[in-house]
Parts: structure tokens; sequence; C-alpha cells
């Protein structure tokens, strides 16, 4: 099967839209996204501006937002069939797109609304989520940035971590506490792209891969803020009343787009693989014609379709508005851990050359790493599993 061939959709999931959807991602990914993630990765710079506005121009960060505002009007299904595309080329062109998507858009003011939507359609609204700090990740209980009243503003204060696109971004979402309020509260941090506002310094983490995108330390120093920009449910889009309902749908969305991401990864290095045992010979023919190396590359595409085939019956469940916590964590458990072992499966079968930077195994291996760890690790997932079906442990 090539690449370019690739997995098709299957009944009944199967529709003359969708498949136009994925071919169209598919097509995007590997003639001019990957040519560029190859180029661009090994020096850890960012997506280029004109590659971003290629993507805003095919409304992938409008998935899911709907067409009267200039969306395409899809669901998770959609979202997470494009993400798995564009992260077979590179992860974080299929990260960049949930920094749109209406993040950011809900606003109090019906017509800012409206006019934030359309421009999260075109990808003229790309944010950022300053959410986990030093000492609250998985446990966002821990939160400790704090916004104080100033009159008609709040002065927020605070140190926050993970914050990818930060720089880069038109907004950023800061989750914090305000004093004298219960409970966590989200403000809407508008910005300049390339630039931050006073009181706000960003320090570059490095990492070892997820290139593409930096991701950045920040540090809040009563930096001012108008009470006009509180938002709801993490800046996300939500219905009056449904603030606790839609955080839960936005938490399960963000693990099952995170499985079609693993996925992505995953093929990406079972495409080049099977193209490597065809390529590479030794003791007189192709190392593909050996039966250990041949299981072993079965084994690993049968993961990823199995991956696949869970992350589109999740999105699918997600879509038809069915409770599905236990199987988002499930599939976001199944999906990264999958994709772990099989990029570095890849590098095994690459020989010594899977451990050099001159074929593209390496970064598969590096980025898919890394979905094991955020939107919650795999222990969280463990955790959420087993609490939903033996019941949560007392303190």
């Amino acid at each position: 099967m090539s690449a370019l061939a690739g997995p098709t959709l299957p009944a009944p999931w199967s529709t003359p839209e969708r498949t136009a959807l994925q071919v169209e991602a598919r097509r995007f990914a590997l003639d001019r996204l990957k040519p560029v993630a190859d180029e661009l990765d090994p020096q850890r710079a960012d997506i280029p501006a004109d590659v971003l506005g290629e993507m805003g121009r095919h409304g992938w960060f409008g998935i899911m937002i709907p067409a009267e505002d200039g969306g395409l009007g899809g669901g998770v299904f959609e979202y997470c069939l494009v993400s798995e595309e564009l992260a077979r080329a590179w992860l974080s062109a299929a990260s960049i797109i949930a920094r749109a998507q209406g993040l950011g858009t809900a606003v109090g003011d019906p017509q800012r609304r409206r006019e934030l939507l359309a421009r999260s359609a075109r990808g003229a609204w790309i944010g950022a989520a300053a959410f986990s700090e030093p000492d609250a990740g998985s446990d966002l209980g821990g939160v400790a940035t704090t916004a104080v009243r100033d009159g008609e503003d709040y002065l927020v204060s605070g140190h926050k971590r993970w914050c990818g696109n930060a720089v880069a971004a038109d907004f950023i979402v800061v989750l914090c506490r305000i004093e004298g309020e219960p409970g966590l509260r989200t403000l809407l941090l508008e910005k300049k792209p390339g630039e931050l506002p006073p009181g706000v310094t960003a320090t570059p983490i490095d990492k070892i891969g997820y290139h593409g995108m930096t991701t950045y330390d920040l540090v809040l120093d009563r930096v001012r803020v108008p009470v006009s920009a509180r938002v709801e449910a993490f800046g996300m889009p939500v219905a009056r009343g449904e603030g606790f309902a839609a955080l839960e749908r936005g938490l399960n969305m963000a693990r099952v787009q995170t499985a079609a991401r693993a996925v992505g990864v995953a093929r990406a290095a079972v495409e080049d693989t099977t193209a490597y045992l065809q390529q590479r010979v030794q003791f007189g023919r192709p190392i593909g014609e050996f039966q250990a190396l041949r299981f072993d590359l079965a084994t690993m595409a049968a993961r990823v379709d199995q991956a696949r085939a869970y992350y589109r019956q999740v999105a699918a469940m997600m879509d038809a508005g069915e409770p599905c916590e236990t199987e988002a964590a499930m599939v976001k458990l199944l999906a990264t851990e999958m994709a772990a072992e099989v990029t570095a499966q890849a590098i095994q079968l690459h020989g010594g050359n899977g451990y050099t930077t001159e074929h593209q195994v390496e970064r598969y291996w590096r980025d898919a790493r890394l979905t094991t760890i955020f939107e919650g690790t795999s222990q969280i997932q463990q955790l959420i599993i087993s609490d939903r079906m033996l019941g949560r442990v007392r303190s």
C-alpha cells in the first residue's frame, strides 16, 4: 500500500465528504508538509507562516466550527481524520490546529464571539493554553496563578509551564484563581503574534522532540487583563449552564485527537519501514525477504490499524453525544503506547541506520514518545479507567 493511497474509510463511517477531506489532507501532508518537516525539524524551527496560511485556506483550523460561522461544520470524527493525516507528516501540524477550533472565542459579547469564531475558522485566531504549572500538571487543583481585581482589570501573577505556541499566538488562555472566588477561571490574554504583553516573560523549553511548535515556560507578573476578558470553559464555546459538561467533553476530545495523532506518527513509521525493507540489501537480497522482519512489520501494521479503528469508534460516539470518558481514556492509552512501541521497532528494523538522523524514523520515535505523556500520561488514563471500573480509592 503506497503512502498516498493510505488507509481508506470503511463503512459505516465512509461518506463522500469525509473521503474528500481525507484525500485533501493526505495530499497536503505528503506533498507539502513532509518536505518542510524533513528540513525544519532538525533545525528545531517552527512551522512557517506560509504553511499555516495554506492550512487555514483548507479550513483545518475550523473543522468543528459551524458552517454559519465560517467553519467546516464537522465533528470530532473529521477533526481526528485530518489530525491523523497531518501527524503522519509532522506531529506539530496536527497539534497547531487544536489551538483554534473555537479556542479563545467564548467571550460574553455575542457579536465579538461570532467575529472571533470566523477568525478562528480561517486560522487568523490561533492561541496558546496556559493551564499547567510546575506544581500543577495532571492535578489542576494545584493551580496557584492568581488574578486580583484592580478597578476594571485583573492583575494576574503566576508561573505557567508547557505553553506551546505562546509567543507566536494571537492570544493566551490563562487558567487561574480569582481572588475571593471559589474554583478555577479562565482569562483571555490578547496579544500581537510574535510579542508578549507587559509583565509576561517566556523561556523556551528545550525538548528532545515535538519541534515545529516552540513550548514555553511563562512567568506572569501583575499582568493587566480586563475583567471583560473572562471566558467560559477553558476558553472553548459552550452553551449556558453546561460548563462542566463542556470541560469534560473537551478533555475527552483532546484524548481522542491525541490517539489520532499517535496513529498518524506510527503509520509514518510503518510506511517508511516498508519502503526500507524493500530497498535495503543484505546477504544478496532485500531484507524484507527475511521472515523475522516481515512478521515484525506485519504486527506493527496490525497494531496501527487496530488503534485507528478504535479512535474512529470513540470519535463517532462523541459526535453521537454518547458518554465516553472511559473509552476516550482507553483509546488514548492504547494508541499512544502502541505508537511508542511501533516507532521503536521501526528504528530496530532500520538497524544502525535507524539510529541516525539520516532517516525520519528517529523523529517519529521522539514524537511518539511524547504522545504517552501530554493530554494526560498513560498512568492518568489508567487511573481514569480503573476508577470507572472499581470506584475511586479513598484518601
